[in-house]
């Protein structure tokens, strides 16, 4: 069942595909977990993002009388790595209302979900959107498209300029990861149309998963770090949580989805857990925080000490990347591994207006703490500092308040 397009979310489809493929996982493994997810504001907003409540609590009204279509179930059913048993969960799944609030807390909104973590864990993304899409709406919109387009004009011009480069041994591969923070939906539809149709040798795919279907692209994404941040709290040895989640995923996927996410507790903790059984197993890696060239040459390093080929694995960069940043990445690592690029906010709300950096991130599982030890500082999340503190002890990670 859709509802009508007055509502900034129409589909169910209309969300990152790493969803689905966490989503699937942790129903077959682990579906009592009940979970707390909050959302987030990093910087400062033009104006008080609480002043949007009352339009985000009649958008989370419209969520949550959402269904999945029939074709909307056979399109997610025909990715050869979905199971049939979770295509029926979706056919009677929908959002609870009880499950989301959203209130303001002076100038703050405050949005929390809470429940069992496969009824909840698919808010994320779809807040992101309606907070981002709600915000920019108080704009000049003929202003901010009119400087988009123009934007995005510039971003294809140069992926076209790769054309007129000496060939390096892997190719450059974009894809657009920008649903969470897009200006609207129809500007994203646009910029992935738009690149999809002009620069399709370079263009690889959306995590949109709607618009994949749509425009018969590929639909990326394999696992975000609420997945890997739900062991720490399943009654695993916390030092073991990585492996346990790492080892799940090759169980559920046998071979598909092979990049796993490297910055939960850091990349040097991640790689102490990378041993050859599963860099074997894995595809490559993704890059999400801190930097990318030193993580790079790390990763680059550690698969040599295994006696592993760098050029048979994949390296992703997601972390705040722009078509520059990117094709200077690519420059650096094109001739020594496969390469990935996804780019998000910088694709999807590049208007010349001033961006919100938003998030909303899983901060409790089964009544105790997670955490995420970015290699950024200021991404860290967590609500509990002292278990913020054992879990850098456990893992041997700095603080850098600190240092």
């Amino acid at each position: 069942m859709r509802i009508q397009d007055k509502h900034d979310i129409t589909s169910l489809l209309d969300t990152d595909h790493s969803k689905f493929t966490m989503w699937q996982a942790l129903l077959h493994r682990h579906p009592q977990v009940e979970v707390e997810y909050r959302f987030v504001c990093r910087n400062h907003p033009a104006y008080p993002l609480a002043e949007l409540l009352d339009e985000v609590n009649a958008e989370l009204d419209a969520l949550c009388q959402l269904r999945f279509a029939p074709d909307e179930l056979a399109y997610v059913g025909s990715l050869r790595f979905i199971k049939s048993d979770f295509v029926d969960f979706l056919r009677i799944f929908q959002f609870q209302r009880s499950f989301i609030e959203a209130h303001a807390d002076g100038e703050t909104l405050s949005i929390i979900a809470h429940g069992p973590q496969v009824h909840v864990m698919a808010f994320e993304i779809f807040v992101l959107a309606i907070v981002n899409e709600l915000y920019f709406r108080r704009s000049d919109q003929d202003a901010a498209i009119a400087e988009g387009r123009k934007r995005l004009a510039a971003k294809i011009k140069r992926v076209q300029s790769l054309a007129d480069e000496p060939p390096m041994l892997n190719p450059f591969e974009m894809f657009d990861f920008g649903v969470r923070r897009r200006f609207s939906g129809a500007w994203q539809r646009e910029v992935v149309q738009a690149f999809a149709e002009q620069t399709p040798q370079w263009f690889k795919g959306t995590s949109n998963v709607l618009l994949a279907r749509d425009m018969n692209l590929v639909p990326i994404g394999t696992m975000a770090h609420e997945y890997l941040q739900t062991y720490q709290a399943l009654g695993v040895r916390l030092r073991d949580f990585q492996k346990y989640a790492l080892e799940d995923w090759v169980q559920e996927y046998r071979g598909d989805l092979g990049i796993a996410l490297t910055d939960t507790v850091g990349m040097d903790a991640f790689l102490a857990d990378f041993d050859l059984y599963f860099a074997k197993l894995f595809d490559g890696l993704r890059h999400d925080s801190g930097d990318p060239y030193a993580w790079g040459e790390k990763a680059l390093k550690h698969y040599q000490s295994l006696r592993i080929d760098p050029h048979t694995k994949r390296f992703v960069f997601s972390d705040g990347l722009n078509v520059d940043s990117a094709l200077a990445l690519y420059r650096h690592f094109g001739d020594r591994v496969q390469l990935g690029f996804g780019i998000g906010t910088q694709l999807t709300n590049d208007m010349g207006l001033e961006q919100l950096n938003i998030v909303m991130k899983i901060v409790h599982a089964n009544g105790q703490p997670v955490a995420k030890l970015s290699d950024s500082p200021g991404k860290t999340m967590c609500e509990d500092e002292t278990f913020l503190a054992y879990l850098r002890q456990v893992f041997n990670v700095p603080d850098p308040i600190s240092n």
